[in-house]
């Protein structure tokens, strides 16, 4: 038995370290501790509840806007307010993009990596690769005279010897299986990506004022005024062209390049559809909608659990049932440490007492992370695309069916094979394709409201605190890219008294509970295969499969506890 340490783990945002006991060349036990404390909850105490989501987006910055819009949800229900539909179809547009742009940059920039070997790139001959990428896709930007120029470029690079944006991974690690060609088509869709992820991002820009962070949520509705008779209006006639255009961009890229990308390489990762399964357990709050908030019927991303890996029963999702645990987490409730609490009732209090730094191992069976173990009837739960992806395929959504069964089919694989490292790769990359497929309609439906005279976006009704009532607790849930995030906060005499949020990551990176149950990170690695310890990339295949909500730069130690190297941020 040897223990490897991956101490924090590259490409991801916030700071993540993953523990594997190794027997032979097997993973067969693993521990995930999140290392960074910051205490948004606590600062949000004694604020006014009208600009809690200005500072619980700060909670992220890379799903930049996903916590403002749990936040006003949470307030909105405390205080009873129904926000006009102009204002839900900003919000799911906003939202939308979002969740396109972070599942383009997790494939490209955060994960392809792990597959992708850019060194071989520079073997490739341009021809076959221009033939391939013709064999697959549409995209005009496939001719030889491209990719020989992409390639002509990372041979600047390696001349130079600053790599740059590759300067550190596990080039010739014998775990990458692709091509040359196939590894060129790759790198050249990577640095294409960038100028996509770019450009969408101007749809916050204009609906939100700015990205990251979009600056237009009101308690009530948006601040996103709209008018087709006012130029000036942020929402007019120009501007439902321009969304049009970034929308209609990203669906070609999304279409003719994610997507087919995604299956070429998971062909040749075939086997990753055997690895990763985790908990078998997957939660979904639900999501997006042109009518209220409350009616989950109405959600195009359904509410829902699934138990077991058993599709032919989607189980009702009531949130009371959520509860957090702290006995492997360094903070203290009053009641024990074996006791789990709803967030309505959560404590954030924090009491540290792990290893020192540099690279002394984790006390696992004591407390190892400063993330809670967040529980479903007090069962670990897996959240995210995937867990979106399967709870809408049983739930019966004939979009879901489709792209799922036309993926697996040209790959040749059984619906089962989506319980896997893989699976969370193809589910996150066709919820791409189905969401950016969705914005056009909401951006049409936007238009035809200001068309008919409906530019009502704000419900300023219980604007005033002295209408609110002296107490009250309220909820807001969001399916953010990484999966459910949710948002309690309790107001008492015009003030916040206590705001818990349970984040995807917390979900999926959280340790083990009072009975010893694995998050779903430690429950994935089990079996994970390890061709080599010293470069554990299969490690971080399936650890980066669920897109962590963590940050950037690492250092690996080997099972002897020796400083491996240092990796620095490669997107």
């Amino acid at each position: 038995m040897a223990r490897v340490v991956i101490d924090p783990v590259t490409r991801i945002e916030g700071h993540l370290r993953i523990e594997v006991e190794v027997d032979g060349h097997t993973v067969s036990d693993a521990w995930s501790s999140g290392t960074m404390f910051r205490g948004i909850e606590l600062i949000l105490r004694g604020r006014d509840p009208r600009e809690a989501w200005i500072w619980a987006q700060r909670i992220c910055g890379v799903c930049t806007t996903v916590h403002a819009l749990a936040s006003v949800r949470a307030v909105e229900d405390a205080l009873g307010i129904e926000v006009p539909q102009n204002a839900n179809l900003v919000r799911n547009i906003i939202a939308g993009t979002q969740n396109v742009h972070d599942h383009i940059i997790h494939f490209y920039h955060l994960h392809a990596l792990d597959w992708v070997d850019v060194t071989l790139a520079l073997k490739a001959d341009p021809v076959k690769t221009s033939q391939l990428a013709q064999s697959i896709s549409d995209w005009p930007k496939s001719s030889t005279s491209y990719f020989k120029g992409v390639q002509d470029r990372i041979k600047v690079l390696v001349a130079s010897k600053q790599l740059s944006l590759f300067s550190s991974g596990d080039w010739g690690h014998p775990a990458y299986l692709l091509p040359p060609e196939v590894n060129l088509l790759a790198v050249a869709h990577y640095i294409e990506a960038l100028d996509v992820q770019r450009e969408f991002a101007r749809v916050q820009a204009v609906l939100g004022g700015k990205n990251p962070h979009p600056q237009t949520y009101l308690v009530g509705g948006m601040a996103t005024a709209m008018d087709g008779n006012e130029p000036d209006a942020v929402i007019n006639p120009e501007r439902i062209t321009l969304l049009n255009q970034l929308v209609a961009n990203a669906q070609a890229f999304v279409q003719q390049v994610y997507v087919p990308d995604v299956l070429a390489i998971a062909g040749f990762y075939k086997d990753w559809f055997q690895h990763g399964a985790g908990l078998g357990n997957y939660m979904a709050y639900g999501d997006y909608t042109n009518g209220s908030i409350k009616d989950p019927a109405g959600f195009m991303l359904p509410r829902g659990i699934l138990l077991g890996r058993d599709l032919s029963t989607v189980h009702p999702l009531d949130p009371t049932h959520v509860s957090e645990y702290v006995t492997h987490s360094w903070y203290a409730y009053k009641e024990g440490d074996q006791v789990g609490k709803h967030p309505s009732q959560g404590e954030t209090d924090p009491k540290y007492s792990g290893p020192k730094p540099p690279y002394e191992f984790l006390k696992t069976d004591e407390k190892y992370s400063w993330v809670k173990s967040p529980r479903y009837d007090d069962t670990p739960m897996e959240t995210g695309p995937l867990a979106r992806t399967l709870i809408a395929y049983a739930s019966g959504k004939p979009d879901v069916k489709t792209a799922v069964d036309g993926a697996l089919a040209k790959l040749n694989l059984p619906l089962s094979a989506l319980y896997s490292t893989m699976g969370r790769i193809a589910a996150r990359a066709l919820e791409a394709e189905i969401m950016v497929g969705r914005l056009s309609g909401w951006v049409a439906q936007l238009d035809d409201n200001m068309a008919h005279g409906n530019i009502r976006i704000h419900n300023g009704e219980k604007w005033n605190p002295d209408t609110w009532p002296k107490s009250c607790q309220g909820s807001g849930f969001h399916e953010a890219p990484r999966g459910s995030l949710g948002h309690w906060v309790e107001i008492e005499n015009k003030k916040i008294v206590n705001y818990q949020a349970v984040v995807p990551s917390t979900w999926n990176a959280g340790p083990r509970d009072a009975k010893g149950q694995r998050g779903a990170y430690e429950a994935a690695l089990q079996g994970t295969p390890l061709i080599d310890p010293e470069r554990p990339l299969e490690v971080l295949r399936t650890v980066h499969s669920f897109d962590p909500c963590m940050a950037c730069a690492v250092h690996v130690v080997q099972a002897d506890g020796r400083a491996y190297g240092r990796k620095a941020l490669v997107i």
